[in-house]
């Protein structure tokens, strides 16, 4: 396979959202290059969803913003993207006008425009959700089968990383959330930082001017910052736009912190705490009236969010399942089977058209599905499923059937990774036992099994219709 022109794709994908001049501002996540527009009638969008972008394997626009799924690989376009004089590559976008055009014109109204928050906050912070969970995931194969105590110097660095991961969640959160808003992340970092200081998180007792604060565990809490970094963003655009510019520089910053950290801490910090365990309270309800339901909605639906982009929004409920069960039965138990699913239906998709001998077909399908069965789907999802229709039904009925299983058996996840076999360490449990791990092994065998049958027989009809 020849290796990729990663500036060639760049400067393809910069001419189609119509030029430097037109970008206000890029990032990326997991498969995916994030470009805000300042005019979208200059971005060519049908070329984009048409493959006929080199290197782009469709196009999916959420809340204003075009992203162009690229596939494993697209940090190294997002490189050389930035390295074009002009680009701005930094997470902020300076054009104001563009964020209010994008929030007027958003698809779905409010709703769609809170989930679009929601995932562009998460989205740069998985990198973090993988490396400490899987670290956990080492931790407990050292602990099984290296018999490592706590005592022991590499697991306390180990754990350092695994448990940093959570710990420290509200600091990750407000630097990605106050970026997402338009305001400084650097703020939103520090308001995290505040929440989780020793002296604030959990204390006891504590007051602000006379007011009583009421006590919490910020750590690993999603919420109270997030409901603390709309506020902070709400106040510092305001301060920014209406104090004389030589006054900027100091008043901005302090005003916005002695402001926000007293509101939060009374009033939202709080509310976000309630919300959120009111959230995790009803996720919880639902799972235990009925596990294998909600399993298989989560393992037949993954496609649909994955499409819409929507999948990362489904990370604070994740992280409210592990506060409150110390693991995840629902979510990434749901994804996993949704996920390897993909890549059993696009090995039978390669399968057909091998044999109708179609080898740009073929090799679509079985890099695809190669890298679906690793967890990564959005190439399988864009290049296989949805333009060809009949594996998108073959995925959907094994990621379904599997997450039928899987929550009929009482399978989890025990640390974040992305679903999949590559992440088989986080299916282990902690305490040393194996049945979890074979049964979420099991259970990934047969959804890719099922898909591939699936697909491979409703391909088969149709082909033999069309013929």
């Amino acid at each position: 396979m020849a290796k990729k022109d990663y500036k060639a794709i760049a400067q393809a994908i910069v001419e189609n959202a119509g030029g430097v001049s037109n970008i206000a501002n890029v990032s990326h996540c997991m498969t995916r290059l994030r470009v805000q527009v300042r005019n979208a009638s200059k971005v060519d969008e049908a070329a984009a969803k048409s493959k006929k972008v080199q290197g782009v394997i469709n196009l999916i626009i959420q809340n204003g913003e075009y992203q162009y799924v690229v596939g494993q690989d697209v940090p190294s376009v997002y490189e050389e993207i930035s390295k074009i004089d002009g680009i701005n590559a930094s997470g902020a976008v300076d054009d104001k006008d563009a964020a209010k055009e994008d929030m007027k014109n958003a698809k779905g109204g409010v709703v769609n425009a809170i989930l679009s928050y929601v995932g562009g906050t998460f989205s740069p912070i998985i990198p973090i959700f993988i490396a400490g969970g899987l670290t956990g995931a080492i931790l407990s194969l050292l602990k099984t089968f290296a018999h490592l105590d706590s005592t022991n110097g590499t697991v306390i660095v180990l754990e350092a990383i695994q448990q940093a991961m959570l710990f420290f969640l509200p600091i990750y959160i407000g630097f990605s959330s106050a970026s997402r808003l338009k305001a400084n992340g650097y703020l939103g970092a520090f308001l995290g930082a505040v929440l989780v200081y020793s002296t604030i998180n959990n204390a006891e007792g504590l007051t602000f001017l006379g007011i009583p604060i009421t006590q919490i565990g910020y750590n690993g809490q999603i919420f109270p910052v997030i409901l603390g970094t709309l506020f902070m963003s709400v106040l510092y655009k305001w301060l920014q736009k209406h104090l004389p510019v030589n006054l900027r520089t100091i008043f901005v910053p302090l005003i916005t912190m002695l402001v926000t950290v007293p509101v939060t801490l009374i009033a939202l910090g709080p509310l976000g705490y309630w919300v959120g365990t009111g959230i995790a309270n009803a996720v919880l309800a639902i799972y235990r009236f009925a596990p294998w339901l909600a399993v298989a909605i989560i393992g037949a639906g993954t496609v649909w969010l994955v499409f819409f982009g929507m999948n990362n929004a489904t990370y604070p409920v994740l992280f409210l399942l592990l506060a409150e069960v110390g693991s995840d039965p629902l979510i990434c138990t749901g994804m996993a089977p949704a996920n390897v699913a993909v890549g059993g239906a696009c090995l039978a998709f390669a399968l057909l058209a091998k044999q109708a001998h179609n080898d740009e077909d073929q090799q679509v399908g079985i890099g695809s599905g190669i890298t679906a069965l690793s967890g990564i789907t959005e190439p399988g999802v864009y290049g296989v499923l949805f333009p060809n229709r009949y594996p998108l039904w073959g995925a959907m009925i094994g990621g379904g059937i599997g997450g039928f299983i899987a929550g009929l058996f009482g399978l989890t996840q025990y640390v974040v990774a992305n679903p999949g076999f590559l992440s088989f360490a986080a299916y282990m449990n902690p305490d040393g036992t194996w049945g979890n791990f074979i049964g979420m092994m099991i259970v990934m065998v047969l959804a890719v099994i099922i898909a591939f049958c699936a697909t491979y027989f409703l391909g088969k009809r149709q082909l033999e219709k069309k013929a």
